[in-house]
């Protein structure tokens, strides 16, 4: 399974109302932490109502949790964009 399926399979988990998983990886080509994969830099634009009454911190602790450490391992960037 691709790396950004994969994501987006762990993210179900917030049972969230919207989801995009976005690999921008094309824009950070022969830049710091690009290990050639085209899989290292990834956006995530999410709103889901278990986050809404978190802190700024504790939703992004929950999406990486979300995530699983093995999976961030293997990305060197995310932008997490909450609606």
């Amino acid at each position: 399974m691709a790396l950004q399926a994969e994501i987006h399979a762990r993210l179900m988990s917030l049972a969230p109302e919207t989801l995009d998983v976005i690999n921008e990886s094309h824009k950070h080509a022969g830049h710091a932490g690009d290990d050639g994969t085209g899989e290292s830099h990834w956006r995530v634009v999410i709103k889901a109502a278990v986050l809404d009454d978190m802190s700024r911190i504790a939703r992004h602790r929950a999406v990486h949790d979300a995530i699983g450490s093995d999976l961030m391992g293997r990305i060197h960037a995310l932008a997490i964009e909450m609606r």
